[in-house]
C-alpha cells in the first residue's frame, strides 16, 4: 500500500494486523517494483506523476471495483451509475431488497469498498453504487443488472472539461454486457438517449419514462407507476411513495425494476416502497426552529442536483451554496433561484463563480467560512414559513473531509440554535 502522503494511524493499525507493507510519502514508483498489477484509489487522477511513472513501464493499472469483480463468484451484480441519483437509486434497491428477504448489500460508492465486502462479509447479491471515477479503470466488470441513472455535466475538473469524456466512463458501465444481462435507463434524459446507440450496450434494455409507455419497461401515467415485466404488471399510485419529489419517481423506478429482475414480487415491493424514509444528506429534514424549516442536502455535489432540490422546494428559499467548484455551469439556476430563492450564503474559500452567475440578481448574497457561520446567517436573515436549504451544488473538499462531513456540521449547527 504506497501513499503519497502521510498514512492515518486507524488505516496503519489495520494494515499491520493484516501484515499489508505499507509506504508513506512515496514520490516515485522505484519502491513499488517490481510489480506486476496496481490498484488505483478512484481519488487519484490519471494525470498523478506516479502514474504516469506506471505507465510508462506498462505496468497494468486497474480500479478496486475491477478487482473486486474478479472475486465475485457465482453472486448476483447490481450495478448503479449516474450524475445523479445513483446512492439514492442504490438504497432504495438494497431497501427493497432486503426488505424481501434476500442475502445483499449495498456497497462500492457507498458504505464498505468492493473489494472489502468480498472479503469480510460476502453476499448473493451486491448492489453496487459506482462513479466515473472507479469506471475508468475497469476491463472486464459486468454486473447481472447494469442502471445509468442519467447523464448531466459533472467533474469536468477530472476530464479536462471535455463532457464527451465524462459520457465515456459512464458508459463503461455497459460495455462488458451481454444478452442475458440488463440494462435499466431513463429514456427521458436527452444525454443518454444520445450517446446510448454510439455504445450499443448489449444486453436486454429496460427503459424508464414519465413521457413514454413501454410493453417491458417502467413509465408513469395518470399518477401511476407501472412496472411492465413479461406477463407481470405492478401499479402503485405515486401519492403513496414515501420519498417525493420527480427526480425520486426515476429512481424509485429503476430500483423497483431491477428488484423485479432479481426475482421479487409486487407485494414485498409494495410495501417496501411505503417504508422507506428520506435519507441522510439527501433533502434530509433536520429541524424547525422558529418557524424556519431547515434541510440537509450536502449529497447535492453537482449543479443538476440542487436543481432538483430547488424544484422541490414550496417556501420562500435561503439556499446555502458553495465550495469546490468542477466546472459548474449556474445558468441551469437561473430561472429556479429566482423562483425560489430569496438569499443565497455562498460556503467556500472561492465563491467567484457564485457571485458571478447571481450578482446581478436582487438576490442577497453573503459569504461564509464554517457551517456555523452559514446557519447563523441564514438564522439571522430567515423569516417565519421560510426554508434553509443546505445543497452546494459542489464538491466539498476546501472546507471539510466529505460531503457527510459538510452535512454533519450543518446539522450540528442547526442543533445548536
Amino acid at each position: 500500500m504506497c501513499d503519497n502522503g502521510a498514512i492515518k494511524p486507524k488505516y496503519i493499525q489495520e494494515l499491520e494486523a493484516h501484515n499489508i507493507p505499507y509506504l508513506e510519502q512515496v514520490t516515485t514508483i522505484a519502491p513499488m517494483l517490481p510489480t506486476q498489477l496496481v490498484i488505483k484509489s478512484p481519488g487519484i487522477p490519471h494525470t498523478n506523476t506516479l502514474i504516469q511513472q506506471l505507465k510508462n513501464e506498462h505496468i497494468p493499472i486497474i480500479s478496486e471495483i475491477e478487482f473486486a469483480y474478479q472475486h465475485v463468484g457465482n453472486s448476483t451484480v447490481v450495478a448503479i451509475t449516474g450524475s445523479n441519483g445513483k446512492t439514492t437509486t442504490t438504497s432504495i434497491t438494497y431497501h427493497i431488497a432486503q426488505h424481501a428477504g434476500l442475502n445483499c448489500v449495498a456497497c462500492g460508492n457507498i458504505g464498505n469498498s468492493f473489494a472489502r465486502q468480498i472479503v469480510q462479509d460476502p453476499k448473493e447479491v451486491y448492489i453496487v453504487e459506482v462513479s466515473s471515477f472507479q469506471l475508468d479503470d475497469v476491463t472486464t466488470f459486468k454486473p447481472n443488472i447494469a442502471i445509468l441513472t442519467n447523464i448531466t455535466p459533472d467533474h469536468l475538473d477530472r476530464y479536462n472539461y471535455d463532457f464527451n469524456l465524462y459520457i465515456q466512463a459512464k458508459f463503461k458501465l455497459v460495455q462488458n454486457l451481454t444478452p442475458q444481462d440488463a440494462f435499466i435507463y431513463n429514456a427521458d434524459d436527452a444525454v443518454t438517449i444520445q450517446h446510448i446507440t454510439q455504445h450499443q450496450p448489449n444486453a436486454t434494455n429496460y427503459p424508464v419514462s414519465m413521457k413514454k409507455e413501454f410493453k417491458e419497461g417502467a413509465f408513469i401515467q395518470n399518477n401511476t407507476m407501472v412496472l411492465r415485466h413479461r406477463s407481470e404488471v405492478m401499479e402503485m399510485n405515486v401519492n403513496d411513495l414515501t420519498i417525493k419529489g420527480k427526480h425520486n419517481q426515476y429512481n424509485t423506478m429503476m430500483a423497483a425494476y431491477a428488484v423485479t429482475l432479481l426475482g421479487i414480487k409486487k407485494e414485498p415491493i409494495r410495501q417496501a416502497m411505503t417504508t422507506i424514509e428520506n435519507f441522510e444528506h439527501r433533502l434530509e429534514h433536520v429541524a424547525t426552529i422558529r418557524g424556519v424549516e431547515y434541510i440537509n442536502d450536502s449529497k447535492a455535489t453537482n449543479v443538476n442536483s440542487t436543481w432538483y432540490a430547488l424544484e422541490c422546494m414550496h417556501k420562500p428559499t435561503i439556499l446555502i451554496l458553495g465550495g469546490v467548484d468542477k466546472g459548474n455551469d449556474y445558468s441551469i439556476l437561473e430561472e429556479m433561484v429566482q423562483k425560489k430563492v430569496k438569499m443565497i450564503i455562498c460556503l467556500g474559500i472561492d465563491n467567484t463563480k457564485i457571485h458571478q452567475a447571481f450578482g446581478n440578481t436582487t438576490i442577497t448574497i453573503v459569504n461564509t467560512l464554517s457551517a456555523a457561520e452559514a446557519v447563523q446567517a441564514a438564522y439571522h436573515f430567515a423569516s417565519v414559513g421560510d426554508a434553509v436549504l443546505l445543497s452546494p451544488a459542489c464538491a466539498s473538499f476546501d472546507l471539510f473531509t466529505n460531503y457527510e462531513d459538510r452535512g454533519q456540521q450543518f446539522k450540528q449547527a442547526v442543533k445548536n440554535l
